[in-house]
């Protein structure tokens, strides 16, 4: 007998008809099929007291697999905070619904001790950092000085609520090396539990998937937008300082060699020339790019003007245009036979014009 599965219809797409955006726009867009959906934890550790334990040190993994799934998932990472990854600041929608509907299962990662994986095995304090809003505009690349934008950012700048979802987005963040080989470890426990995947970067993210990618053969492309923190080997001197905020992680030239076996875009925004800071982390990504390469890596950059995308921020996957920067992914997936659709029996769809429905 043949066993049928009910469809559910995603509370996404759903709530995408019937709920005005941040800005009072209502999104039109149909439902989303989702077949499956839930979450679990991943990785971490126990503290022991004699017979007492604490779990602890574990990431957080929220999916939904749409109907007729892709056969590589995406795992969406960003070192802050998940939210970026569900809805443009506008209230549009997000890379998580935007590749549900163009078939991928989609996963979102909160590594140990942020967001829904703050049980951590470690203590800390908070201590608030008045002006922080302010700092995120000019490090976004929203504008050179607060509040004075960019010309054509695309950012919703006459939207209020945009920008105050904007500057909420956000969890307190761990950027140490040590704390991004503690979610690195998770993380490749949870893709590896997962399966086939493309992990989806923004910001430090990238550092720390590039250090999952050398615990976990089943990731099999990274997409780091606006990536500041890279591995270098042992046997090269590094362009940076090591001990920073970012790394550069020193790796021996056998682990940096893992990194060769599968291919990696770094996607950065516009009005680069205008922060000196993410020149610089440009500049360190070129290198980084160059003597992977030169190693046999299948490494690239891709500058969104180059492209014809202008205005795009350091979270460009949340920016106006996101359909856009979106395609420009579905070509990389495509390009590199990450996109074909589950069973054996189907045309490969890298035979094809890639697939953005």
């Amino acid at each position: 007998m043949a066993v049928k599965h009910r469809v559910v219809r995603s509370a996404l797409g759903l709530a995408a008809l019937a709920l005005p955006a941040a800005g009072g726009i209502a999104q039109q867009a149909a439902p989303i099929p989702i077949v499956k959906q839930g979450a679990f934890e991943a990785g971490g550790t126990m503290l022991r007291d004699g017979d007492k334990t604490l779990s602890c040190d574990h990431g957080y993994v929220e999916y939904q697999i749409p109907a007729h799934a892709r056969q590589v998932s995406l795992f969406l990472w960003h070192s802050s905070s998940a939210r970026v990854w569900q809805n443009r600041w506008d209230g549009g929608e997000g890379y998580q619904s935007i590749f549900l509907r163009r078939g991928y299962p989609v996963y979102l990662w909160d590594g140990p001790r942020v967001g829904r994986g703050n049980w951590g095995c470690a203590s800390y304090t908070y201590t608030p950092s008045v002006g922080q809003d302010q700092q995120n505009f000019i490090a976004w690349r929203l504008g050179a000085k607060y509040p004075e934008w960019f010309p054509g950012v695309q950012f919703p700048i006459n939207d209020k609520e945009a920008w105050d979802q904007a500057t909420r987005a956000r969890y307190d963040e761990f950027d140490t090396v040590e704390n991004a080989e503690l979610e690195a470890e998770a993380a490749a426990k949870a893709i590896d539990r997962i399966g086939p995947t493309v992990a989806v970067t923004n910001s430090a993210g990238g550092l720390r998937a590039l250090l999952a990618s050398l615990r976990s053969d089943n990731i099999k492309a990274i997409v780091a937008y606006e990536d500041p923190g890279f591995i270098f080997p042992s046997d090269v001197e590094s362009p940076e300082q090591p001990g920073g905020r970012f790394g550069p992680v020193i790796v021996s030239p056998e682990a940096f060699q893992k990194l060769t076996r599968i291919p990696i875009q770094f996607v950065f925004g516009d009005n680069i020339d205008k922060s000196p800071s993410w020149s610089a982390h440009v500049e360190t990504c070129r290198k980084f790019v160059a003597l992977l390469n030169a190693r046999g890596g299948k490494a690239e950059l891709l500058f969104l003007p180059s492209v014809g995308l202008k205005g795009n921020t350091h979270i460009p996957f949340a920016d106006l245009n996101n359909v856009a920067v979106a395609d420009q992914l579905s070509v990389f997936l495509h390009r590199n036979r990450l996109d074909l659709r589950g069973g054996s029996g189907r045309k490969a769809a890298s035979t094809e014009a890639p697939s953005f429905r």
